[in-house]
């Protein structure tokens, strides 16, 4: 099982390494022009978790506060997320989209699944796309109570 399991990591590293590049790379979208792929993915997070503070957000993204700090500047100059005070704790600011940022990511989601749709088009069948999903909502499920 060890081995297996080291074969199914190295593998989820390599697809989201060569699909994060495929996307950058072949995307033609004005809205990959205007926001990085760093910018777009603080707005996935925000969107998975609705709002958090810059530190939080920092380690979700996996980098340091000042790499958040400056992204978070841009995207609210951008009108992209919102900055408020965390009910809980008036020292920390809470971070969460607005709805233009909702409308980039929409945006951008949907040239995404365009461009994957293109890839995996006559190459996966129904059966092999619900293993697929089956296998990463149990996934999803274990991480989330893993944060409990």
């Amino acid at each position: 099982m060890k081995e297996q399991l080291q074969e199914a990591v190295d593998l989820f590293e390599e697809v989201m390494i060569y699909g994060t590049e495929h996307v950058v790379k072949n995307l033609d979208v004005p809205i990959w022009k205007e926001y990085s792929p760093e910018q777009i993915q603080v707005l996935k997070i925000l969107s998975a978790y609705e709002h958090l503070s810059s530190g939080q957000l920092a380690e979700v993204q996996g980098v340091h506060k000042s790499a958040i700090s400056t992204r978070l500047k841009k995207l609210v100059e951008k009108e992209l997320v919102q900055l408020e005070k965390d009910p809980n704790d008036q020292r920390t600011n809470r971070v969460s989209l607005t709805q233009k940022g909702m409308d980039v990511l929409s945006v951008s989601n949907e040239a995404i699944y365009e461009n994957i749709e293109k890839i995996f088009k006559d190459r996966i069948d129904e059966q092999e796309l619900e293993t697929f999903i089956t296998t990463f909502r149990k996934l999803k499920e274990i991480l989330l109570m893993k944060e409990m």
